[in-house]
């Protein structure tokens, strides 16, 4: 079976935003125990913020080769990367047996077309107890010429979100981050119509709004907010 490529563009823009990564993944880390398969790994940017000691293995699983390559030399040049697994394939691709404490995908699943049934299948190798955490775009109507570039299907609310969870899951926080970022997304879908944004935007984002949303998201209850957190414990 031929494997996708990823159409985006945009992975090394956003390996640049460190604020934003250390502030989702703040709510992400407890939950990374044991055996851990990061679904849809990309580049593997995500990978050295949310490996902690927690974790017995880590699996890159990554439906693009070429990514998957990059991932390669990226992790073998970093000693706390070097034991990654990293893997060509997605979750239909591993064997039944293969089972996990947590499986992440971390802005994934707005790329599957079956999410339902993705999220389905990702239950079904996770083990009692385990977590499965999902990041994804919030609000349909953010929908922008870049989440077509990037090959985004949708984008989520939380009804929808809650909609594809598998029902041997219980939901343990679904949350909304990023209140400030949300009216740059905001004044991209309206205003600018841009396909890509320019890395002195994502650098502006990062280190101006994204403190912004730290504050203001505790204020407003995480209400709203440009992207939606959901974590759920396998029954």
């Amino acid at each position: 079976m031929s494997l996708p490529r990823y159409v985006g563009r945009e992975l090394d823009l956003f390996a640049q935003a460190g604020n934003w990564k250390r502030y989702w993944s703040s709510f992400v880390v407890e939950h990374l125990r044991g055996d851990v398969l990061e679904a849809g790994a990309g580049i593997g940017a995500n990978t050295a913020l949310l490996k902690m000691a927690n974790a017995v293995t880590w699996t890159c699983l990554e439906p693009d080769a070429s990514l998957a390559e990059q991932m390669h030399a990226r992790f073998a040049a970093d000693p706390k990367l070097r034991d990654c697994r990293i893997r060509a394939g997605t979750v239909e691709s591993l064997k039944a047996e293969e089972m996990f404490d947590a499986i992440l995908y971390i802005d994934v699943l707005e790329h599957i077309a079956d999410d339902q049934g993705e999220l389905r299948r990702a239950a079904g190798h996770l083990r009692a107890e385990g977590s499965l955490i999902v990041l994804s775009p919030a609000y349909s109507w953010l929908f922008s010429p870049f989440d077509r570039a990037i090959g985004h299907l949708r984008r989520y609310h939380k009804s929808t979100l809650r909609a594809c969870a598998p029902e041997n899951c219980r939901l343990q926080r679904m949350i909304y981050l990023d209140s400030a970022g949300l009216l740059a997304s905001a004044a991209n879908r309206l205003l600018l119509k841009q396909s890509m944004p320019t890395l002195r935007q994502i650098l502006f984002w990062n280190a101006y709004l994204v403190p912004v949303s730290r504050l203001l998201d505790r204020v407003v209850l995480h209400s709203f907010g440009k992207s939606l957190l959901g974590i759920w414990r396998k029954l």
